[in-house]
């Protein structure tokens, strides 16, 4: 027998389940409906606690919790005043971009709130219906655009309001890989045969085909993947929007949107199974959508970053050099 490499059966030792920083993107942080003008609350998202709030005039802001001045949580006690939230403990006023614009008190305001915010504040806007928060570990400000959805942002044409979140035991990373990764597609889910995959990368946009247009996918960062569905001879589409609650807990989002045909027509009756499927075993079928089988896989497993890959994986390699692009300054990371 000749020498073995010890490196490769040793290696488990050292994984970690989840060794990425929360990667640079927009996420969905609520359905816009749900937080009325004057509102605030807390809300835990990006590994840490931030009190979202609109002003008077219909503004969502997402801030750090805690005042520049002596660290007070504005929201235990705070309040939206205007176009600003309020500090509880002395009244200090914040915009929606975390610039200092109120001290009641002073007569002079501390000279670095005139050149900068001093209140960490995330960019947001609202699209589809829904408040989106930018991400970026220094602060820097968006660097790519949220898409046009026309299932999501068409008044007419299109119908579906059935959705639903669940919560993985994972990074985002992780269930972003499972579209590239076909193979899983066969042995995991019970897909009959496993198909072929191509995907392009421009900027931060990944496109998937799967199956020669059988699937057709589009993610826009890490936070935002529209899916088409194209069988039957309908499309039927699966919009999901992840969120990372913290490195090793990320928050799945997702609206399943479909042409709006007549009752009763066998076009309708295909999206609605199709859709089905996607989630879970749909009736009548043998293989079964992400709900059923991958969370198994997910809230176990460890990342391997020298994974071994064989000739009949997807393009698993290719996805994680484009990813990275969101890991800023992990360029020449090994780990990930």
């Amino acid at each position: 027998m000749g020498t073995i490499d010890l490196k490769q059966l040793l290696e488990s030792q050292t994984l970690e389940r989840c060794p990425f920083p929360i990667p640079v993107g927009w996420y969905f942080i609520d359905y816009a409906d749900t937080l009325k003008a004057g509102e605030m609350r807390n809300v835990f998202v990006f590994d840490q606690e931030w009190v979202l709030f609109r002003t008077e005039s219909g503004k969502p802001g997402m801030t750090d919790p805690y005042c520049p001045h002596l660290g007070a949580h504005l929201g235990h006690g705070g309040k939206v005043c205007g176009e600003h939230i309020r500090c509880p403990f002395h009244h200090w006023e914040y915009d929606t971009e975390g610039w200092c614009k109120n001290i009641p008190y002073a007569k002079l305001m501390p000279p670095i709130a005139k050149k900068q915010a001093i209140l960490r504040a995330l960019p947001m806007v609202e699209k589809y219906g829904m408040m989106w928060a930018w991400y970026h570990p220094q602060c820097e400000p968006p660097s790519f655009e949220l898409p046009y959805i026309p299932e999501l942002e068409d008044a007419t044409g299109y119908t579906g309001s059935r959705r639903g979140s669940w919560t993985a035991d994972t990074c985002i990373q992780e269930i972003a890989e499972n579209g590239p990764d076909v193979a899983h597609l066969k042995f995991l889910h019970g897909a009959p045969i496993i198909p072929p995959v191509q995907t392009t990368y421009e900027g931060p946009v990944m496109k998937l085909d799967i199956g020669q247009g059988y699937i057709q996918g589009t993610s826009y960062g890490p936070g935002l993947n529209v899916m088409r569905f194209n069988q039957h001879g309908i499309t039927a589409t699966m919009i999901s929007y992840s969120v990372p609650i913290s490195k090793e807990k990320t928050q799945m989002n997702m609206s399943f949107r479909h042409v709006d045909y007549a009752e009763g027509t066998p076009e309708l009756a295909a999206s609605k199974k199709v859709i089905d499927h996607m989630i879970g075993a749909a009736e009548g079928e043998e293989s079964a959508g992400f709900e059923s089988v991958d969370f198994i896989v997910w809230n176990n497993k460890k990342y391997r970053p020298n994974p071994l890959l064989c000739d009949g994986d997807g393009p698993v390699l290719q996805f994680r050099k484009w990813f990275k692009q969101f890991y800023p300054g992990y360029e020449n990371s090994t780990k990930i």
